[in-house]
């Protein structure tokens, strides 16, 4: 299916033809759609996308593995469990600075070399944290490795626009958000069993051997995508030109608030959800484990059946079809939590609004990033970086009001679908982005 004509068309898919960026700055040169080694099918498409969802994958595993090991790190280091907490905040600014970073850089020095790096000093700050025995260079520690894991998440995105572009390019993220969805189910999971065998300290003997393993395959079987002659030159002011360019780009904005709002649903929900099902509604840990799970799956489904719709259609058809479809689930589950239906009509509806979050995930970056091909990097980073931003400021939100309802919590989700929905039409303008960018 084709969207879009004539000049539009032909930008997009002609190699001869210059990007037209939409706040007024001049046209980008000529990029073309593809490398022309990139695979698009079969084996090595494949290998491709399992080695970018390994290093999108490291961002969640960092986050979340340690999680049941709070109480043992308290008691081993003397501390509080609100200090221990603060690690966790310390992680998401390392993930949200780490991006905005490393994206820049990667625009200028390519996407090869900052990845190793980053690597490599993730591998070194697993193990110092491992051997730490004090929360303050545990706190410093974990942001420096929220800093150099955010190298995996947000250069795998750069890496696929580099590659790829239009349907292709859509239907890879949304492969890849399959992993995305998967590891902060299995991370807690895993990092218990890493608890049960050892201490707190092995699960980050763990983390540093998965960090050694992707530096291995980075070094192995990670190719430069980024050509000499598509990067910008050095130094701070190239990069901070980069980022002002993307901020007066009121389409690019629009679609990085979209995004970042829609993920906020999410975040409110994982922020509540074991308050709500396990101290209002009693729910035991293995039918709290459920109800995650089914949020989770429904969230990872969703992607991969828009991995096949993008083959037909537009992403930003699929997205006035999912944010409405969000912002009516959302209404739903508030009149649920209202009426105090019980907890399994409130998991409906959480189930159905994080499917549509689950449309928004992996096609936001397909169309944030097309018109920015030249600095991919910096675009996946102020996306990425801004969802972690926002996320931190959303999670604390309903624990200001009364725990003993979900109420909050889903006001606080129909509030995001709102603003998501807002963003989307008044800034993003689907119907001009229809008119610009091609499809087929």
């Amino acid at each position: 299916m084709r969207t879009g004509a004539g000049e539009a068309a032909r930008t997009a898919d002609d190699p001869s033809a210059a990007t037209t960026i939409p706040d007024g700055s001049p046209p980008e040169p000529p990029v073309t759609t593809r490398l022309p080694d990139a695979p698009t099918s079969g084996a090595p498409f494949v290998a491709k996308l399992l080695l970018f969802g390994a290093l999108v994958g490291i961002g969640p595993l960092t986050m979340d593995m340690y999680l049941a090991a709070f109480p043992a790190v308290v008691s081993d280091l003397s501390t509080t469990a609100s200090a221990v907490q603060l690690t966790l905040t310390a992680t998401l600014v390392g993930l949200a600075s780490g991006q905005l970073i490393i994206g820049a850089v990667s625009d200028t020095l390519g996407r090869r070399r900052p990845l190793i790096t980053a690597l490599v000093g993730y591998v070194a700050a697993s193990v110092l944290i491992a051997l730490s025995d004090s929360i303050a260079a545990l706190l410093v520690l974990r942001f420096f490795q929220g800093l150099t894991a955010a190298a995996g998440m947000v250069l795998s995105q750069a890496m696929v626009r580099d590659l790829y572009s239009g349907s292709v390019m859509a239907r890879f993220i949304s492969r890849l958000f399959l992993i995305v969805g998967v590891a902060p189910i299995i991370a807690p999971t895993l990092g218990a069993q890493f608890l049960y065998l050892g201490t707190w300290r092995t699960i980050f003997w763990a983390l540093a051997g998965i960090g050694l393993l992707l530096t291995a395959l980075a070094i192995w079987r990670v190719q430069e995508t980024l050509p000499e002659e598509r990067r910008g030159s050095r130094g701070l002011r190239p990069v901070a030109r980069s980022y002002r360019v993307l901020l007066t780009d009121r389409r690019y904005v629009g679609l990085v608030l979209t995004a970042a709002t829609a993920m906020g649903a999410l975040f409110a929900y994982i922020s509540s959800a074991t308050f709500i099902f396990q101290d209002l509604y009693g729910f035991s840990t293995q039918e709290y484990a459920l109800v995650f799970a089914a949020g989770a799956g429904s969230l990872t489904i969703a992607s991969q059946v828009n991995g096949s719709l993008v083959r037909r259609h537009h992403p930003v058809r699929i997205l006035q079809v999912a944010l409405p479809a969000g912002l009516l689930a959302g209404l739903g589950l508030l009149v649920v939590a209202l009426l105090d239906l019980g907890p399994w009509p409130l998991v409906v509806g959480i189930v159905l609004l994080l499917g549509t979050v689950g449309f928004v995930m992996p096609n936001n970056p397909v169309i944030a990033l097309h018109h920015h091909a030249r600095r991919a990097g910096s675009a996946a980073a102020l996306l990425g970086a801004t969802n972690f931003v926002l996320g931190a400021l959303i999670s604390p939100l309903s624990g200001l009001f009364n725990a003993a309802s979900a109420v909050p919590m889903a006001a606080i989700m129909v509030g995001c679908s709102v603003l998501s929905l807002t963003a989307f039409h008044l800034l993003a303008k689907p119907r001009d982005i229809l008119r610009d960018m091609a499809w087929e």
